[in-house]
């Protein structure tokens, strides 16, 4: 991403101002200098990130500047095609010299660079606030009508650390239990940095309970920073941790599986992975037997296929999109990257996929336009109850 960011921005900057006129010589390189520092700035601390010669609370903050530069340069992207394109669209029709000379004149593209620094930060803003609950119905065509109207809160993508700090997770645990929900899940991505960095500001987690428990699945940022420790913190902070694991819950005299797998970055090894396990499909399948509903916790939705080809699971709840995180952004780059599949509810064979916005995300890729964070509750609706 550095290096394809570094080839970009410079060759996005000279496009930008190029073409603005009226604008003497010094006021263009002024204007694409400045531009150009900005762009470099953004490089800058995406460098020092990759050097890794800071703690990782630095590394956060260092991330953030950096999200939101590049933010700012996908505007610029989207904004300078579509200027060119109206330009050219100009040019065509009869008597057009005064709207062309308007594409490219000062103030349009004045303004234009103002709005595009605002909504940089305004994405962030939105990705740092705390998320609100939003409630849906989610029909599983195999719920027993003795489950029906069982509460289910999604805390998807956490991502807890030093940026974010304790408050941020404490007012989304306040939150979630003020919703009343029968179960608390978290598909993945519970927190950045190693325990000795952000494992303080997770510790609201512990405060979640819920009648038929709090369970968690692992997901790719968990095997970034030591794997392990995680885990075992979360477990004993009194969380139900399931790696490729499998709980049988007692539900009004019906029995309901809870299965958690591995992640598929287990399967690209790479120098950044600390730990971690690789799903498990036959596993979590075996284990949910006993169960009339099988409920499957797995932080990519990419593996709502391999669990729909089994026959056995009812529902898979997933994150790691974080809902696409900007309206365009969502459909056209996250979505095709995760088979389709960014947020919202979906139909796989037999199974539903419900892949949640998230309630929060990396603090390299912070912004959110138009795409809210969520907390999820899911109330599980059977078709045999709502025929009676």
């Amino acid at each position: 991403m550095t290096l394809f960011v570094s080839l970009i921005l410079p060759l996005l900057v000279i496009l930008f101002w190029w073409p603005v006129n009226p604008l003497s010589k010094r006021q263009r390189r002024w204007r694409t200098g400045i531009t150009v520092g900005l762009a470099l700035l953004g490089l800058c601390f995406a460098t020092l990130w990759r050097m890794d010669v800071f703690s990782y609370t630095v590394e956060a903050w260092i991330q953030l500047v950096f999200g939101w530069v590049l933010v700012m340069f996908m505007l610029v992207l989207v904004f300078v095609l579509l200027r060119e394109a109206g330009w050219l669209l100009s040019r065509l029709l009869p008597r057009s010299s005064r709207l062309a000379a308007l594409w490219h004149g000062t103030g349009f593209n004045h303004g234009a660079a103002t709005v595009i620094v605002l909504l940089a930060t305004l994405g962030i803003y939105n990705g740092l606030k705390p998320p609100q609950v939003h409630e849906r119905d989610l029909v599983l065509p195999n719920l027993p009508k003795e489950m029906d109207g069982l509460r289910v809160a999604v805390l998807a993508d956490l991502h807890i650390s030093p940026v974010k700090r304790t408050w941020r997770t404490q007012r989304i645990v306040d939150a979630t239990l003020a919703a009343k929900p029968d179960m608390i899940v978290l598909p993945g991505d519970m927190a950045d940095g190693g325990l000795e960095d952000s494992g303080r500001f997770a510790a609201p987690l512990a405060q979640l309970k819920a009648p038929y428990g709090v369970w968690l699945a692992p997901g790719n940022h968990e095997y970034y920073y030591d794997y392990s420790a995680w885990m075992a913190h979360f477990r004993q902070m009194g969380l139900g941790v399931l790696e490729n694991q499998t709980a049988l819950l007692t539900i009004n005299g019906r029995r309901l599986a809870v299965s958690g797998i591995g992640d598929l970055a287990a399967l690209k090894p790479s120098s950044y992975m600390h730990g971690g396990l690789a799903p498990d499909m036959q596993a979590v399948v075996d284990g949910g037997r006993g169960g009339e509903v099988h409920v499957l916790l797995a932080h990519q939705p990419k593996q709502a296929r391999a669990a729909a080809a089994t026959g056995a699971i009812d529902l898979q709840i997933s994150g790691h999109t974080h809902g696409g995180h900007m309206l365009g952004f969502d459909r056209w780059v996250v979505a095709p990257f995760n088979h389709g599949y960014v947020r919202g509810e979906y139909r796989v064979r037999e199974m539903v996929l419900f892949v949640s916005s998230g309630v929060g995300q990396w603090d390299g890729f912070t912004a959110r336009l138009g795409v809210r964070s969520s907390i999820d509750v899911l109330v599980l609706r059977s078709p045999a109850k709502q025929t009676e």
